[in-house]
């Protein structure tokens, strides 16, 4: 199959990568711009720029698929769009441009979590369960039909974007097979069934952490929002993200935001049982383990989300 491929973040390399492994002709790699990186603020490639490059793919660089971008992609006449993770919508014309259209691997059990945030709305809403599914992009938002699905657990202590990692691994050569099934005229795509449910895009604001909720949800929420946008609560006002907590075993019970030393750990009050802070940014400073945060602070207990 002749293929335009479209994708930004790391978590869609994978796909190109098995689609070129299975031999199939990835003609061009359809990506965002560069933006800048690091607190120089560095312009830099798309994770996928570097992979098409590195595979000797040309690249079109394009903030929004408009009518220059759809120009560009349809000069090289290709068989079949797959989007994974590009960060923009596919509209007529280019919609219907290749041969047989455009599929996308998105990271839910589709009807469930339509949408920019997937996984993280998943996992902040606790669910037990998710998964991939790979289906036919038509103009409404991720309503196509079904080609392949394929469930997965939701592991008990993995930040969403440790887990959209093993997502991606799983639904490369998932989506290869249907390329595959399309190409031999063999590949079924049936209608979604069920109530759908909206993954939002994140901001900021999502990250804020709210102690009053049962320690499990609360633990689930961290999770979610972890790498991006971030955990945070508030200490007097001033912003202490969490970049990584715990379930805690201890028999303490301090009150919902209350952040207190026990034994070795920092312990932070739920409505049922702590959570313990293993690592936190305070504002202006460097990651660190939470233990020295406390240390550095010298007082018994505070409250967090004042």
């Amino acid at each position: 199959m002749r293929i335009a491929f479209a994708g930004t973040p790391a978590v869609a390399v994978p796909t190109l990568r098995a689609l070129v492994a299975a031999g199939h002709d990835v003609a061009v790699v359809i990506t965002r711009p560069d933006a800048p990186l690091g607190r120089k603020r560095v312009m830099t490639p798309s994770p996928i720029a570097d992979a098409a490059a590195a595979l000797g793919i040309p690249v079109i660089k394009a903030a929004r698929l408009d009518a220059d971008a759809t120009s560009e992609i349809t000069a090289y006449a290709v068989d079949l769009g797959v989007i994974v993770a590009y960060g923009g919508l596919v509209r007529e014309p280019l919609l219907s441009a290749p041969t047989h259209g455009w599929i996308n691997l998105h990271f839910s059990l589709l009807p469930l979590w339509r949408g920019a945030a997937p996984v993280q709305r998943s996992m902040m809403a606790n669910d037990a369960v998710t998964g991939i599914a790979v289906f036919q992009l038509v103009a409404a938002l991720d309503a196509g039909d079904i080609f392949a699905s394929h469930e997965v657990p939701v592991p008990a202590d993995a930040t969403a974007g440790e887990f959209l990692d093993e997502l991606a691994e799983l639904g490369a050569p998932i989506v290869a097979d249907v390329v595959r099934d399309i190409e031999a005229g063999t590949a079924v795509a049936v209608a979604q069934s069920g109530e759908p449910s909206v993954a939002a895009k994140l901001d900021r604001e999502d990250g804020r952490i709210e102690w009053n909720q049962e320690s499990g949800a609360v633990y689930a929420y961290v999770r979610g929002v972890t790498p991006e946008p971030g955990a945070f609560t508030t200490i007097h006002g001033a912003p202490l993200k969490v970049l990584r907590a715990a379930r805690s075993g201890s028999v303490e019970r301090p009150a919902p935001g209350e952040i207190r030393l026990d034994g070795k750990a920092v312990i932070v009050g739920t409505a049922t049982a702590p959570l313990t802070l293993v690592t936190v940014q305070p504002t202006g400073k460097a990651a660190m383990a939470a233990a020295d945060w406390w240390r550095g602070l010298r007082i018994e207990s505070l409250k967090a989300g004042s």
